[in-house]
């Protein structure tokens, strides 16, 4: 039988990012969860994180995060059961993109983690890269770009969100005077997430250009829209976000018939316990583009 407080240990280290601030979230010494993770290693013959260049899991380690993420989901099933045990507020690690929480992930599920006396930890991650936490163990669900799910989980399609390339009209009248032409594209400086971000390369492909262009690295999606207002940059934004500086003329479309849609999909664990499965019954209940 596996000793759960080991593997409390493991996870908090990955969740935290290292020894010290694992020890602190558990009360526990850097020492002491060193020892913890050293004592599971030695019961199951193998390494089970490596340091170097990165602090991650192995695969076993991987496999040790994600079936203790569903034991964690199934033991809350289980105090809803039984009363009388012992129950900690409830804490689900969850991979998103920043355009949802800065759009409409909190009215999605408010009502619910309020009713649940849910804690959410959000691990902000680009659409098209979050289901990499998962598969590492790292989060128990995923909320990304993939149609396809993991070994022993299941996707459901949530959402679409509309984005268009914005930015303010003296911004095109400097850099686009003569239209979306290779030599505006080529100069004109963009607005990108970080280094995971395809949605600029997907409108420039979309548009016909395929070369080179100099951009500023944001990852914040307000700030995001912020460097657009201030005419620093143009950029791939949610519509939905910014439809109040749409209205007003502070930002402008600049290519009418290019904006991208994107799909988000829901992960989760098949075998997880009923609060996922709840959760998800919410999110596929919000399904509406946006």
């Amino acid at each position: 039988m596996l000793d759960y407080k080991l593997l409390q240990a493991l996870a908090s280290v990955i969740e935290n990012g290292g020894f010290e601030r694992a020890g602190e979230a558990l009360g526990l010494t850097q020492s002491a969860v060193s020892q913890r993770i050293k004592s599971l290693e030695v019961r199951l013959g193998q390494p089970l994180l490596t340091r170097h260049p990165e602090l991650k899991a192995t695969p076993a380690g991987q496999k040790l995060l994600n079936h203790f993420q569903q034991v964690q989901l199934l033991e809350r099933d289980l105090h809803t059961a039984i009363p009388t045990l012992t129950e900690e507020s409830s804490r689900l690690r969850i991979a998103i993109n920043a355009d949802s929480v800065a759009t409409w992930w909190a009215a999605a599920v408010g009502e619910f983690c309020t009713r649940e006396g849910l804690l959410l930890d959000l691990v902000i991650e680009d659409q098209d890269v979050g289901l990499k936490r998962m598969r590492e163990g790292d989060v128990a669900a995923c909320l990304c770009s993939s149609s396809q799910p993991i070994a022993g989980a299941r996707a459901v399609p949530v959402t679409e969100v509309s984005y268009w390339p914005l930015a303010t009209g003296g911004y095109r009248q400097r850099y686009f005077p003569e239209g979306l032409t290779p030599e505006a594209f080529a100069s004109a400086p963009a607005i990108i997430f970080g280094p995971n971000d395809q949605l600029q390369h997907r409108f420039l492909a979309d548009c016909g250009y395929q070369g080179r262009f100099p951009f500023h690295l944001c990852p914040s999606s307000e700030g995001f829209v912020q460097m657009a207002r201030a005419g620093i940059g143009y950029g791939m934004i949610p519509q939905m976000q910014a439809q109040p500086w749409i209205d007003s003329g502070e930002l402008i479309n600049l290519a009418p018939g290019h904006e991208l849609t994107v799909p988000l999909y829901w992960h989760f664990w098949r075998h997880s316990g009923e609060l996922l499965q709840r959760l998800t019954r919410i999110l596929e209940g919000n399904r509406q583009p946006i």
